[in-house]
């Protein structure tokens, strides 16, 4: 328990606040500058699920076999959702050269160049949620690697703790929400793939239709229905779309559905239904419901493989095969004369997932209200159904469609018991307190909601949601973008909207902030320094100049470099774009209103980067010119140093509304002190300043005596916990008695004796004990 306190407080450390969409090749992946040699390097890929994380692996594989990667002789693929399923022990050599692949001879010899060369090796565990419970075993250590037998997970675990084959390269997959963080501090580079790109997307579709006669036709029949264009960010929807797309154009209609449900409706009725008999169409009911509580079993298990003799009976396991629900998959012999064990696996995750939902739907054994608990945003779960994502929308999608005469050819169920179950997610939603959830089941709704197209539930929904809507840290894919544009677009209601790390993309991020009901809002710098050089290029100065007039920046902390870089880059923007923001505004000196209104900015990157820092960013504090607050003190302590000192005192003179400076716990010295003491009267509207925790002894508090008088607006000084004493303490006790307009001096010190401190308050009770 305290182990995993420790990688949570480690994760927060090391914040990923500073990535980036950055598109990298491949041969980068294994690039890792200044990793210890001959230790093991732990690589791991996030990607949500359908983001093509298999499709990687497999073309490393390939690529390697084609003769890149030269760095490893050996590359082991596992599929970590079928070898969870083996409960046999193996040695590392079993899983190596028995498991993935089986040498003709030479077993020996090649296992001994393996342990002797383990640089020479890649493992890749794809889909590393297979193995989620593996925390809680043992780790084996194979001190005999040919010999100890070891469960799966017991190897896997030694491999990552570096106890088994040390020096090896292991790749894993795995979703961004799945349990790593225990191994967090071992894992040496993370890449997150994060779906197609707008020009990837329509490639990726003008490739599937190049030889099919609708070529020409089928992207803009497909980018039409903008919802379903949307999810073509992802690469396994995409392949969907364009599979729906495809049997419309032959089928002679001329439009697509308007929700994913309704895509998987048509996609399984295209796939079971088409040319049988009533006889084959009962059998296959009967069949797909069958299969749809397996889907079930697994998905609440966190799997999607099965060993074959598991599944219910053979009809429904040829029937999932016939129809390419399941893919087959064959375990490891340990001995050729033993028995060939089979296994299944869903063939897609959105499938399962579907599947998943209609069983909810069908099960007789759930009542109406037992339903709605499977719906993530009513659930008492913390953390509901992540692996099951998109389950919940199809739910609610299908509660809907169930006179949709897709559905009608895939169950048999009773009308009447449609409607009651439509009435009874109506009540649920109704009676929500919508304002009281977080963000991220705000979302959840906001999706389940509009896959049910029900004009009644979409308008009840935008009317109640709070001017103040904020998804902070929550990914926006591109669908996400969609829901909430066409929900707010119905509310009368004026919005402010919080975009931060929410990876929303320049496109999504103009449709929102373009609603007229959008009033203000904040985004990361980058994103919407991106976005204004995009209508500035396409000249559209009206949006540019509303978008500007909505975007809020106060209060502003700066936590990592970036932020910084983000910063100067929105300064040099305002001084590039001065002239067309003139030219739309009618304005001689326009000023983008964030810059112009910033009040408060907080610095805390640290003692690792906070005198760097601190040099980039005095070179645009004179930007700001309503700057009231200046905040330098971090609970990591930025160490500033004297030489940050001197150089913030050089920008004083600019900094003309500033009320409330704060340098406390910085490492200042007498030195900085100095510099400091020099500049601060210019500071002409400074209220509260703050030496709290600093190296000043009493030649510091010397000098800042000497210019008290002179800051006639300063009503606050706190210089305790420094190195002055009773010489420095006295000093700006009679300098106090000149400064008439001071409320509080805060002078408390160790080096003080506590006899002086009470006789300078008796003097003067402004003086704090």
């Amino acid at each position: 328990k305290n182990n995993a306190k420790a990688m949570e407080k480690e994760l927060v450390t090391c914040s990923l606040q500073e990535k980036e969409n950055t598109p990298i090749d491949r041969r980068q992946i294994f690039h890792i500058p200044q990793h210890k040699a001959l230790e093991t390097k732990v690589i791991v890929v996030l990607g949500k699920a359908g983001m093509g994380k298999s499709i990687l692996v497999q073309k490393i594989c390939q690529d390697w076999s084609n003769g890149e990667f030269s760095q490893f002789e050996f590359v082991f693929w596992f599929d970590c959702n079928q070898i969870s399923l083996s409960e046999e022990q193996y040695s590392l050599k079993e899983l190596l050269l028995e498991f993935f692949v089986k040498p003709q001879e030479g077993s020996k010899e090649i296992f001994e160049y393996i342990l002797k060369n383990p640089d020479k090796v890649l493992l890749i565990f794809d889909g590393f949620k297979g193995l989620h419970d593996h925390e809680n075993f043992s780790r084996c250590s194979a001190s005999q690697p040919e010999k100890d037998l070891c469960s799966i997970k017991e190897l896997l675990s030694g491999l990552i703790q570096r106890k088994i084959l040390n020096g090896c390269t292991l790749l894993f997959t795995a979703r961004p929400k799945d349990r790593l963080y225990q191994y967090m501090s071992k894992v040496d580079k993370t890449i997150e793939i994060v779906g197609f790109s707008p020009q990837q997307r329509d490639l990726y579709i003008t490739k599937y239709f190049e030889e099919s006669p609708y070529c020409d036709s089928a992207l803009k029949l497909i980018k039409e229905c903008e919802y379903l264009f949307s999810h073509c960010y992802s690469p396994v929807m995409c392949k969907f779309v364009c599979f729906l797309c495809e049997t419309v154009l032959e089928m002679g209609e001329k439009s697509l559905p308007s929700t994913l449900t309704e895509v998987f409706l048509k996609f399984f009725q295209q796939k079971i239904m088409f040319m049988q008999t009533d006889v084959t169409t009962t059998q296959n009911q009967e069949s797909l419901a069958t299969l749809a509580r397996v889907a079930w079993c697994l998905g609440e298990k966190h799997q999607s493989a099965m060993k074959s003799n598991h599944i219910p009976s053979e009809e429904v396991k040829e029937f999932a095969l016939k129809y390419g629900f399941f893919l087959p998959f064959a375990f490891p012999r340990h001995s050729d004369s033993e028995e060939e064990e089979f296994g299944s696996t869903f063939s897609d995750f959105v499938v399962q997932n579907f599947l998943c939902a209609l069983h909810l739907l069908l099960a007789e054994e759930l009542k109406d209200k037992n339903l709605t608990k499977y719906l993530s945003f009513l659930s008492k779960k913390k953390k509901p159904y992540n692996w099951l994502d998109v389950m919940p929308r199809f739910l609610a999608g299908l509660m809907f469609l169930q006179d949709n005469p897709y559905f009608c050819s895939l169950s048999n169920e009773d009308p009447k018991q449609s409607t009651k179950k439509q009435k009874t997610l109506l009540k649920c939603i109704r009676r929500l307190q919508i304002n009281t959830l977080c963000p991220e089941r705000l979302l959840e709704l906001l999706r389940c909601v509009y896959e049910t197209q029900n004009n009644y539930l979409l308008q009840h929904v935008a009317l109640r949601l709070e001017p103040a809507l904020s998804f902070l840290g929550i990914v926006l894919a591109p669908p996400d973008v969609h829901v909430l544009h066409s929900i707010l677009k119905r509310s009368r209601k004026e919005f402010s909207l919080d975009l931060r790390s929410s990876s929303i993309d320049v496109q999504g991020l103009q449709a929102l902030v373009s609603l007229r009901n959008v009033t203000s809002f904040r985004a990361s710098l980058s994103d919407t320094v991106r976005l204004w050089k995009s209508l500035k290029q396409t000249k559209d100065y009206e949006l540019l100049k509303a978008t500007t007039e909505k975007f809020v920046l106060d209060p502003f902390k700066v936590k990592t470099m970036k932020d910084i870089s983000d910063l100067s880059n929105l300064v040099e923007v305002q001084r590039k774009m001065m002239n067309c923001m003139q030219e739309a505004s009618g304005c001689t000196n326009y000023q983008i209103p964030a810059i112009r209104n910033l009040r408060k900015l907080e610095f805390a990157l640290g003692p690792a980067c906070g005198l760097q820092g601190l040099l980039k960013l005095v070179k645009i504090l004179a930007a700001f010119p309503s700057l009231q607050h200046l905040d330098l003190d971090a609970l990591s302590e930025n160490g500033i140093g004297d030489e940050g000192a001197k150089s913030l005192s050089e920008v004083f003179p600019t900094l003309t509304s500033l009320e409330t400076l704060n340098l406390s716990q910085n490492k200042i010295t007498d030195l900085g002190a100095e510099k400091l003491a020099t500049a601060l009267p210019s500071l002409s509207s400074l209220k509260t300043l703050s030496l709290y925790n600093n190296n000043i002894c009493d030649f510091g508090a010397e000098n800042l005596a000497k210019v008290l008088p002179a800051m006639t607006s300063l009503r606050v000084l706190d210089v305790q916990y420094n190195k002055i004493t009773g010489v420095g303490a006295q000093q700006l006790t009679d300098s106090l008695q000149k400064c008439p307009h001071i409320k509080n001096l805060v002078m408390w010190n160790p080096t003080i004796p506590f006899g002086v401190l009470e006789h300078l308050h008796q003097l003067d009770s402004r003086i704090s004990m």
